[in-house]
């Protein structure tokens, strides 16, 4: 798969940061500047649980520490998501 650069976009203040397609979400948003809250960084503490208000995320884990329901409803899990396409997120819960 080729590497591609979209924009990850955070909810509600609008940070615009390089998201490229093979690095995490949670590592775009770090390094544009984003206080985006993390501990683990292998998806199974939550810290940093987001949702996708637009755009699509794959992961390279099985089963990444979110719900069928929360998959459904858009959360996710910066640490171990990779983008698809441009993507805007806000914090979860």
């Amino acid at each position: 798969m080729p590497r591609t650069l979209y924009t990850a976009t955070t909810a509600p203040e609008g940070l615009q940061v390089d998201a490229w397609s093979d690095q995490s979400l949670l590592l775009s948003l770090e390094q544009g500047g984003s206080n985006w809250p993390s501990s683990c960084r292998n998806g199974t503490c939550r810290t940093c649980l987001g949702q996708v208000l637009s755009g699509q995320v794959h992961y390279t884990l099985e089963w990444p520490g979110v719900t069928r329901e929360e998959r459904a409803e858009g959360y996710v899990l910066p640490c171990v998501a990779f983008p698809c396409s441009n993507v805007v997120l806000q914090p979860g819960y």
